[in-house]
């Protein structure tokens, strides 16, 4: 409804406290500051769990397609806090960001998920799981930290040192050897993997 209507805003953060509140479990009071003042700038939510920020939430407009601008305005929020979750929403679509300070003043953004609840082609479970990790539940429990080691677990800086080891050219040289008899010098195969694994 309020899409169709091109709600403001403002009647876009109403909904989304909503949710937070009834949908995620957190309390109003207890969980939520609205307009977090950070140094100067007002973030629309900060999430508190026992006294501590563990998340900023960027609210846009609910007809209003989230952007790398957008982004950039919650991470910064994250930042200045030393805070590692980043949620951006319009309150149809949800993007959670896991936000890491990388060397010196630069930072790493990683998309954690995101979901589109209006979207009739996902599953409603898979939306009941992604947003399971944004409840109060999920925090407590630490089912999004879990998520996102597991995720980190088969990102490329693992997957492709893990590739590259001798244990796995090794193996690769035996199927070789046993599907065309030729005995491949480990070097050969290693830049064989190499050269298919560069984007």
């Amino acid at each position: 409804m309020l899409k169709e209507k091109d709600a403001a805003e403002a009647d876009t953060r109403h909904l989304v406290t909503d949710m937070l509140v009834e949908m995620l479990g957190f309390d109003k009071y207890e969980h939520l500051t609205a307009e977090f003042n950070v140094k100067g700038d007002w973030a629309d939510y900060g999430i508190r769990l026992e006294k501590q920020i563990v998340a900023f939430v960027e609210v846009k407009r609910i007809a209003q397609e989230l952007s790398p601008k957008h982004l950039r305005q919650v991470e910064s929020y994250a930042l200045r806090e030393g805070v590692e979750l980043a949620i951006l929403t319009n309150g149809q679509v949800w993007q959670a960001y896991e936000v890491t300070v990388a060397q010196g003043q630069q930072s790493e953004v990683v998309l954690i998920f995101e979901v589109d609840l209006l979207n009739e082609a996902v599953k409603l479970s898979q939306k009941v799981d992604y947003m399971m990790l944004l409840s109060i539940e999920g925090f407590t429990r630490g089912l999004l930290k879990e998520y996102v080691e597991k995720r980190n677990a088969v990102s490329p800086k693992i997957v492709i040192p893990a590739i590259l080891s001798d244990d796995v050219i090794d193996a690769i040289r035996k199927v070789i050897r046993s599907k065309t008899k030729f005995n491949v010098d480990e070097s050969d195969v290693k830049e064989a993997v190499e050269k298919l694994l560069k984007p």
